[in-house]
């Protein structure tokens, strides 16, 4: 839940351009999220262990 101001969220409060700014970083953000897990797992065969676990 976000926070209140009086009777209203904090986010009825922001306005237009800051609403985008803080879309495109969410944006952003996951796009990073989704670029480290999918290298994590690059170059391995299907059903297979990552090598990190294979090797421990």
């Amino acid at each position: 839940m976000t926070a209140k101001i009086g009777s209203k969220h904090i986010a009825q409060h922001r306005g237009k351009k800051e609403r985008e700014e803080i879309h495109k970083m969410n944006i952003a953000r996951e796009a990073l999220k989704i670029a480290a897990a999918s290298a994590k797992y690059r170059n391995q065969q299907k059903g297979r262990r990552p090598l990190a676990a294979a090797a421990a």
